[in-house]
């Protein structure tokens, strides 16, 4: 199986580059996120591999990094995600923004990539609920809040700032990261208005 490719860019297609290693041209079909980090025609570049045989076809798909390789996977144990799905939702979101979607219970965070109704959407955040720190891309702090917020356990003077906070249109994966930092840094017991004063403040360093 091929797990990385190193060479040059040959040419880019809609959800495909075509990498030249020696001579030899892989097509890898890859994420937005992905095809637009990659340097221009004729620079060398480094895709991570993840290489799917079926009965008429084998197939390479290229991510940026490991953590992005690894959500594909994660993403396809998910019961209707296919590979074109699970490149479609890492398009639109970053590791970061998947781990925040699914210990929040978002589901129409999920719901913005492209061939991701509502009933998969479900799906995804429940069937992958737990499954996410091992690579989420965040800190343990903010993965708990963010956990104890979609589970409905959060403390009211937390869940009550990050509420105010997406009211004043931050996200609720902006708000719970800064709420998050801030109870490590003045404790579970903080006032909402200061909470909320510390966030914007925080939120807009």
């Amino acid at each position: 199986m091929i797990g990385k490719l190193k060479g040059l860019v040959d040419s880019f297609g809609d959800d495909w580059v075509l990498i030249d290693c020696g001579g030899v041209g892989y097509e890898a079909f890859c994420s937005t996120r992905t095809l637009q980090s990659l340097p221009r025609v004729g620079e060398a570049t480094v895709l991570f591999i993840e290489t799917i045989v079926r009965e008429d076809m084998i197939r390479l798909y290229g991510f940026a990094n490991d953590v992005e390789k690894s959500w594909f996977n994660l993403l396809m144990t998910v019961q209707g995600v296919g590979a074109r799905v699970a490149l479609a939702i890492l398009s639109v979101l970053t590791p970061s923004d998947l781990s925040s979607a699914i210990a929040l219970q978002d589901k129409a965070m999920i719901g913005r990539a492209s061939g991701v109704g509502p009933k998969l959407a479900v799906r995804v955040v429940t069937e992958l609920k737990g499954k996410v720190p091992a690579f989420g891309g965040m800190d343990a702090g903010t993965l708990g809040l963010q956990s104890a917020l979609g589970e409905g356990i959060a403390a009211s003077n937390v869940a009550d700032a990050v509420s105010a906070l997406t009211n004043l249109g931050y996200s609720s994966a902006q708000a719970s990261a800064a709420l998050s930092r801030i109870v490590a840094r003045e404790g579970d017991d903080t006032p909402t208005e200061k909470l909320i004063r510390l966030g914007l403040r925080e939120l807009s360093s």
